[in-house]
C-alpha cells in the first residue's frame, strides 16, 4: 500500500526538501487513538504567533516587558495589531516604570518577577516584568513568573486559550542560564511546565533552521528521549 499523498498534482515531487531549505522534522509521539489527560504544553512549530493573534485564536498571550524600552519586543507588535486598545507602547513602558517605583516603595522585599496585566480590548497580555537592574531573565525568573501566570489562568475559561512566547531569541528581554548563555528550548519548557503552565508555546523562528534535529509537538517529551540520553535504545 502506497503512502498517503499530501499535495495535489505534482506537489509531492515539487516539495521535496532541498539542502539548505528552512525546515523542521516533527516526530510523532504517543498513541493518537488514546486521550492523554495529563498536563501538556503544545509547541506551535512553524506557526506565526502574530498572525494567530490577529485572527483571534487566543484570548491571553504571555510575553516579557521592561520599564525602559519595549520597542523591540513582541509586546510592541501586539499593540500595533490591536488598534482599539487604549494602551500604547509609551504608556505600557510608563506603567511598568510606575509599578516598579511602587514596588520599591511598598514591597521591596517581594520576590520577582511580577506579572503585569494589559487588557487590549479583545486580548489579555500577561507580561513578566524583567527584574530590576538586569537586562535579562533567568530560568528561575521564568519558573516564578509562570507560577503566578498559572494561578491567574486557573479556572478562568474567559482567559483561554492562551499562548506564550518562548523568551528565546528575544531582543528586549533576553533569557540566559546560569552560564550567561541562552538556555535550550527544553530547559525553558521544563521551567514553564514545572510552574504549572498548560498552553501553547511558540518557538523562536531561528529554531526552524534545525533541519537535522527531530522535534516533538508537545512537552513533556516522551520517556524514550531520556532512555536514549542514558545510552539505551
Amino acid at each position: 500500500m502506497s503512502a498517503p499523498r499530501i499535495y495535489n498534482d505534482d506537489g509531492d515531487q515539487l516539495m521535496q526538501v532541498a539542502k539548505g531549505m528552512q525546515k523542521i522534522e516533527i516526530v510523532p509521539a504517543g498513541d493518537p487513538r488514546t486521550v492523554a489527560l495529563d498536563r501538556r504544553i503544545r509547541i506551535q512549530w512553524g506557526q506565526h504567533l502574530l498572525d494567530d493573534i490577529a485572527r483571534g485564536r487566543y484570548r491571553t498571550v504571555i510575553c516579557g516587558v521592561n520599564d525602559a524600552d519595549n520597542s523591540h519586543g513582541i509586546l510592541s507588535e501586539i499593540l500595533r495589531l490591536v488598534p482599539t486598545s487604549q494602551w500604547t507602547l509609551s504608556s505600557v513602558t510608563s506603567y511598568a516604570k510606575t509599578f516598579r517605583s511602587a514596588v520599591q516603595l511598598h514591597a521591596k522585599e517581594d520576590r520577582e518577577p511580577y506579572v503585569l496585566k494589559f487588557d487590549l480590548d479583545r486580548i489579555l497580555v500577561l507580561a513578566l516584568m524583567r527584574p530590576q537592574d538586569r537586562d535579562h531573565f533567568t530560568l528561575e525568573d521564568i519558573y516564578r513568573g509562570f507560577r503566578t501566570v498559572s494561578k491567574m489562568l486557573e479556572g478562568r475559561m474567559d482567559r483561554q486559550p492562551c499562548a506564550s512566547v518562548s523568551f528565546l531569541g528575544a531582543k528586549s528581554n533576553r533569557l540566559v542560564d546560569h552560564r550567561g548563555q541562552e538556555p535550550t528550548f527544553e530547559a525553558v519548557l521544563k521551567a514553564m511546565h514545572a510552574a504549572g503552565f498548560e498552553g501553547d508555546v511558540y518557538p523562536a523562528v531561528q529554531m526552524w533552521e534545525n533541519a537535522s534535529v527531530g522535534v516533538f509537538a508537545t512537552y513533556p517529551f516522551p520517556d524514550s528521549l531520556d532512555r536514549m540520553r542514558q545510552g539505551s535504545s
